[in-house]
């Protein structure tokens, strides 16, 4: 939690810097978000197409004593 609220605050500090300096968004904020969803997605689908690619484990259970 404590990331997320570090993050929000570096966000607003950038934010508050570029009004004082009078300088605009290098993106327009809805490019910015769909950017930003993109990368979120990438990173997630890698894992899961490793998984998919790798396939379900097979295990021999283990003898009973």
């Amino acid at each position: 939690m404590k990331l997320y609220i570090l993050s929000l605050g570096a966000g607003l500090l950038i934010g508050v810097i570029y009004s004082l300096m009078g300088i605009r968004s290098p993106a327009p904020p809805i490019v910015a978000l769909i950017g930003l969803a993109g990368i979120l997605a990438g990173e997630q689908i890698m894992p899961l197409a490793k998984r998919i690619i790798d396939g379900p484990a097979i295990t021999r259970p283990e003898p009973r004593p």
